[in-house]
């Protein structure tokens, strides 16, 4: 029987996330196969048959939950990101994805009339798709793994830190905020990845929470129009909120639980940024990053790609009323009934802060003065953001990084040839 997180006690929540959160070594081991299966067939199978010069697989980057490490026990599913020689620029891989997408799906099904293993693919309903999502079925797996393949750009250099010219070309190209970011895939995962295992674990509880609690308030969306806040929201803000409010290896789970919920419950007031890939030493940049932190809030930047604010456009007002909910439950509530106290975390980044902990302590960044911003930037105390209200809207940034709750709800084909 499944443990009600809302009925566990604070306290056990380490207990909680270990026995019901954290996934097994033998599903680890199966999934490690299930991949690099589906990524040696990329690289020696996709686009064999084009004439000369063919296109070649560059490399590819294992992103998602399995790829950062925070999956959760039971939910199998994959990201990997594909980057190739055709495409040059970013242009390239918004006119030409679709066309890539579907010499994929092609190799997929060839090999799977060859039994090497079963696929079941999901329509896209998108002319223009930027995933191509199938399930996995193999000899090897106890289990199924769902999969989301996508061609990108390959944007960076072998550098630890990219080039500004890199994000200068992106600023130019893009339409929609977080466009390119699969190009950024390996920022975002290695920003996650090397954290401690316990601020890892602080993130699995938040996503579960999301799964168990949030994702019912999707009915009282519009369909096709409004979404809830995407997953990748909440990994930045439980980063956020450990940097700001702990910086321990062992802290308090139920302290950084709690963080978390204060957070969502001031999106009005959120400001969350990083200075670890792009800063504002380049004038161009600098230009930029001010115009996106001036924005309506909430505005979380994703600390990969400048053009995208996470969750832009999302009705947080829902998950901010189930947070309000949460900290009255027994997670967050300690022996003797008393509030579990969060960490004194402002919604507000500074600059100081916005050059991270631990694995990002070592950057070296160029000392330069930041250009004075409006009294909202600077300060954390809660005051509404004095600018007309754009219209709301969706950017592509919450397209892949959550698929699952982020497109119309549609049954997946079947299409495994037997």
């Amino acid at each position: 029987m499944a443990v009600d997180l809302y009925q566990t006690p604070a306290r056990k929540l380490d207990k909680f996330i270990f026995d019901n959160l954290q996934p097994d070594c033998t599903f680890l081991r199966q999934a490690g196969q299930a991949i690099d299966t589906i990524c040696e067939f990329l690289k020696t199978n996709c686009f064999v048959d084009q004439p000369a010069p063919r296109t070649k697989v560059l490399k590819i980057i294992k992103g998602g939950s399995l790829g950062k490490g925070t999956s959760l026990k039971g939910i199998s599913d994959a990201d990997l990101v594909v980057f190739l020689s055709c495409f040059k620029g970013y242009d390239d891989q918004e006119r030409n994805r679709a066309e890539i997408i579907r010499e994929i799906r092609r190799m997929l099904e060839k090999c799977q009339q060859q039994k090497q293993f079963d696929v079941i693919f999901e329509t896209s309903q998108w002319s223009n798709p930027r995933v191509l999502s199938f399930q996995l079925h193999s000899k090897m797996l106890n289990e199924s793994i769902d999969f989301d393949v996508l061609p990108a750009y390959n944007a960076l250099s072998s550098s630890a830190k990219p080039d500004p010219q890199v994000y200068e070309d992106l600023i130019v190209s893009y339409s929609r905020g977080g466009e390119f970011s699969t190009c950024f895939t390996e920022l975002q995962r290695d920003f996650v990845v090397d954290r401690y295992t316990k601020v890892k674990s602080l993130i699995r509880l938040v996503k579960h929470w999301y799964k168990q609690y949030v994702c019912p308030h999707k009915k009282y969306l519009s369909k096709g129009k409004e979404f809830l806040p995407p997953q990748y929201a909440l990994e930045l803000l439980s980063i956020y909120a450990w940097e700001r409010g702990s910086k321990n290896r062992g802290f308090d789970m139920a302290k950084g639980f709690r963080t978390v919920l204060e957070l969502i419950q001031q999106y009005k007031q959120l400001c969350v940024y990083w200075t670890v890939n792009y800063n504002f030493a380049d004038e161009e940049l600098a230009q930029f990053l001010h115009r996106q932190l001036q924005k309506t809030r909430p505005v979380i930047l994703d600390p990969a790609d400048p053009t995208g604010i996470v969750g832009e456009g999302c009705r947080w007002d829902l998950m901010a009323m189930e947070a309000e909910k949460c900290c009255a439950q027994q997670c967050c509530v300690d022996f003797y009934g008393v509030p579990v106290e969060p960490w004194d975390v402002p919604p507000v980044q500074t600059h100081e802060g916005s050059r991270g902990f631990e694995i990002h302590t070592g950057a070296q960044e160029p000392q330069v003065s930041v250009p004075q911003l409006e009294p909202a930037y600077i300060s954390y105390q809660a005051r509404a953001f004095q600018q007309p209200r754009e219209p709301a809207y969706t950017s592509s940034y919450t397209g892949y990084q959550d698929r699952a709750f982020q497109q119309p709800e549609e049954q997946p084909s079947f299409c495994t040839v037997l």
